[in-house]
């Protein structure tokens, strides 16, 4: 992508990334992992819902229904949501290397506006990793998955432990999502970038 900056571009010795033999397989529905994440969680009324779809090789797909609860301006989505839904499909890349990553840093470029009632088709790959850092790409097409690009993203996330949601985040959710008597829906909770 033309115009990264230096700390979204990978050091010469990144090596590519590797998909786990255990992710999803291409095609397989990730699911949200927490049911109160703005971008994936179903119990948030206003959220995004995405709902990211596991592709070939390190990549996922999402689509994103711009409604009236995301304006910005009359008529168009807010640039910071699409900036989330950037994000959060990014975000489901960790599920294909099976690692727990958070937002480095997060570059969006704004190409074309996006009205209400759009589909916003998203795409997003793994470029490179080095050491704990995780280089990504993401697009948001306007039409359908070839559609012309509305919206794009370079980033760098980085690999955490679950330590870092534990010691950060706000003690009631964190005792609620640690005390669910599902420890599948346990480890889910803390799996992608808050």
């Amino acid at each position: 992508m033309s115009g990264r900056t230096t700390a979204l571009t990978p050091p010469d010795d990144a090596g590519p990334p590797v998909r786990h033999p255990d992710a999803p397989a291409p095609g397989e529905i990730i699911g949200s992992h927490y049911e109160y994440c703005f971008g994936c969680g179903p119990a948030v009324p206003h959220g995004l819902h995405l709902e990211t779809r596991a592709g070939e090789g390190v990549r996922v797909t999402a689509e994103f229904r711009v409604k009236e609860a995301h304006q910005g301006a009359p008529g168009l989505a807010h640039g910071g949501v699409l900036a989330t839904a950037l994000d959060e499909t990014l975000g489901g890349l960790g599920w294909l290397l099976r690692v727990i990553a958070v937002t480095g840093r997060l570059e969006t470029d704004f190409v074309r506006p996006v009205p209400v009632g759009t589909v916003l088709y998203l795409d997003a790959e793994v470029l490179a990793v080095h050491g704990r850092k995780i280089y990504c790409t993401a697009t948001g097409r306007v039409g359908s998955p070839e559609g012309p690009v509305a919206v794009r993203a370079d980033a760098m996330f980085v690999e955490v432990k679950i330590d870092h949601f534990i010691e950060n985040g706000r003690p009631a959710e964190i005792k609620a999502a640690l005390a669910d008597p599902d420890q599948v829906k346990v480890a889910r909770a803390f799996e992608v970038n808050p």
